[in-house]
């Protein structure tokens, strides 16, 4: 799963692409309003970690600008602002959610955990699809109650069918839910994955739909 973060504080920008990138998420991390308006215009992400107060172009202006568009992407603000006033001109712009610095990096995740759960329909922590069961927090897979040891790339990759169970997805939108800016891509990445989480889950689990892309049925 794919998410943009744009901070432009070096460093907490860097703690916060780190500790969302340990959860299993691909992080682009930018650092001004303009740069993340461009990459929203051009990237399918899933959720959006967006400072206010941004350079070239402020947090607020980008999120109204994505809601102009007729996006429903989740947007996660991020303000050192704890007014009110502040609160209110977030959501009303547009935010799912609104976190004042300072804050803990652990009720980040969950916020942003929380977020893609209401996304996706689901108001539980666990997905469960048959006799198997996920939980995105702890990055656990259990296969008819056995623990599944899955890779990084494997993990994010069976998150991405479950999350958009019954919808096929092609080999170029599970790239870019995999890979994020400058991460090369193997021509059969994909494929390669698929082949290995098919062989820990079942070859059934997964289901090529010719032409079109891969679902969970």
């Amino acid at each position: 799963m794919r998410i943009l973060l744009a901070e432009d504080d070096a460093l907490l920008g860097d703690g916060i692409a780190a500790v969302l990138r340990e959860t299993g998420l691909v992080v682009d991390w930018l650092d001004d309003g303009v740069k993340a308006e461009s990459a929203l215009l051009t990237t399918d992400y899933e959720l959006v970690v967006l400072d206010i107060g941004l350079p070239r172009q402020d947090g607020l202006s980008v999120l109204r600008k994505l809601r102009s568009k007729g996006s429903d992407i989740p947007v996660l603000l991020l303000t050192a602002r704890d007014s009110i006033e502040d609160r209110v001109a977030g959501l009303e712009a547009g935010a799912d959610d609104y976190l004042i610095k300072p804050f803990a990096m652990e009720e980040l995740q969950a916020r942003v955990r929380a977020l893609m759960r209401r996304a996706h329909g689901r108001a539980t922590p666990e997905i469960r699809v048959g006799d198997l069961r996920v939980d995105p927090a702890s990055r656990q897979v259990w296969k008819a109650e056995e623990l599944v040891v899955l890779s990084g790339k494997e993990f994010a990759l069976l998150i991405d069918l479950l999350e958009h169970k019954g919808t096929a997805r092609s080999r170029e939108q599970l790239e870019d839910s995999l890979y994020g800016f400058g991460e090369e891509v193997g021509s059969n990445a994909v494929e390669v994955h698929i082949h290995h989480l098919r062989k820990k889950l079942g070859e059934q689990f997964i289901r090529t739909m010719r032409g079109v892309g891969y679902v969970i049925a």
